[in-house]
């Protein structure tokens, strides 16, 4: 390797992997085991106090899942990782360092169902409490921070809509209020955009989607900016102040930029247990090694759908950002310059019923509650991710009863137009 940074498919091949020193196996090996065995009680003292880097039980660390760590780290600019088992997991394992009894998160409206739900009522078990806000605009999002808050959270392409967030205001607002911003970059993926580019402090991943990319694996991961400063407030005691959790190490103090990757480690997964298991990382290692390839395909066959799918009399419109009608076209530009994704909603003429016989009646398209997939997926929103929300705050989540979410995959573009059209004139017959 040369001193000159590397390309993204270079970085999605090689980040967090060299040859197994005791095999030389190329591949990153499935480290299948629970525990790791101590030099002598010296080393196992140094590992858990955190004065060296190593393996302890796999509860916290595991050598596979640390390499799939540091490669998505590398690839969205961090300077560390997390792994966990899905990523409803990284999104409580974001939370977890920042967060108290009392403390609230300004979270965007426009976000998955289970994202809803899980800031609208789980989280109040801890205590914790979301307000959800449109994050178009800027100063509904700063009348809702409080003393109290302690994270702003959007997602870069907002699932169902395709909607496209403008990270680059959200960053400097992040910063003008001095908190850190999340952003869930499932959809995009780190090939399209890098939120920690535009001032993002963490960014969070369903690995189940496109960066394993072929429905193998449930998994979830947490990036670091590494330059968040933790001690600037006294907002965030369990990372800048005494941790009673860790024997009153001072996460910030000690670990400077790897500071809230330690505590998500030797805290978050130690006390909440949600691991990632060595084979899902390993499938997800494999799986980023064409993800640059991937995405491509995924845009190209984005942008045709969208385009036929607007053009059709039985469509009543297109949520893609990629297209000039769309009002989150120039944002699109700016933040995710390669394309606007592959995941957007469809409204069909007919409503709800229509909806349900255009799933129906496809037969390439699988449906399933997943995205992200190399092949083509289509769900109605309404009826299932989205069901537990009343009509209105579905509509607020761009998921009316009339509209159906679909995942564009990489097949033939022509065959996957072939399938809807066959299947709208079922629909809307």
């Amino acid at each position: 390797m040369t001193d000159r940074p590397l390309g993204f498919d270079t970085l999605a091949i090689h980040a967090g992997a060299k040859p197994d020193p005791a095999t030389g196996a190329r591949q990153v090996p499935i480290y299948q085991t629970t525990a790791y065995v101590f030099r002598d009680a010296d080393h196992a003292a140094r590992l858990f106090n955190l004065q060296e880097v190593g393996y302890i039980y796999s509860r916290l660390t595991n050598p596979t899942v640390a390499a799939l760590g540091d490669r998505v780290a590398a690839l969205e600019g961090g300077a560390g990782a997390v792994c966990c088992s899905s990523g409803h997991a990284a999104q409580l394992m974001a939370l977890f360092p920042l967060m108290q009894p009392g403390c609230n998160i300004v979270a965007a409206t426009r976000l998955y169902g289970g994202t809803i739900q899980q800031f609208s009522n789980t989280i109040r078990k801890f205590g914790w409490s979301a307000k959800f806000v449109d994050f178009d605009d800027e100063a509904a999002i700063r009348a809702a921070i409080d003393d109290n808050t302690r994270a702003i959270f959007c997602e870069t392409i907002a699932n169902p809509g395709g909607v496209v967030s403008d990270l680059a205001m959200l960053g400097k607002l992040a910063a003008d209020v001095g908190l850190p911003l999340i952003v869930d970059n499932t959809t995009a993926s780190p090939w399209l955009c890098r939120p920690i580019d535009f001032g993002a402090t963490l960014v969070v991943h369903s690995a189940t989607k496109y960066l394993t990319g072929n429905g193998t694996v449930t998994g979830g991961i947490v990036v670091d900016s590494g330059k968040f400063d933790w001690s600037a407030s006294g907002k965030f005691p369990s990372l800048a102040a005494p941790e009673p959790a860790y024997h009153g190490l001072n996460f910030h103090a000690a670990l400077g930029p790897m500071a809230f990757t330690f505590h998500s480690i030797a805290v978050g997964l130690r006390d909440l247990g949600m691991t990632m298991n060595p084979q899902g990382a390993h499938y997800t290692l494999m799986g980023i090694e064409t993800l640059g390839l991937r995405m491509a395909r995924h845009v190209q066959n984005a942008k045709t759908v969208a385009e036929w799918l607007e053009a059709d009399p039985r469509v009543e419109g297109v949520t893609w950002a990629g297209l000039k009608s769309s009002p989150y076209h120039g944002v699109a530009g700016r933040i995710v310059p390669k394309g606007a994704g592959a995941l957007f909603t469809v409204a069909v003429k007919g409503g709800y019923e229509a909806c349900v016989k255009l799933v129906d009646s496809l037969t390439l398209f699988s449906h399933v509650a997943n995205l992200g997939d190399t092949r083509s997926l289509i769900i109605h929103p309404a009826s299932t991710t989205h069901r537990q929300l009343d009509e209105a705050a579905q509509v607020r989540a761009g998921a009316a009863p009339n509209v159906v979410r679909i995942s564009i995959g990489i097949e033939d573009a022509a065959d996957i137009i072939a399938d809807l059209d066959q299947a709208l004139a079922k629909a809307t017959a």
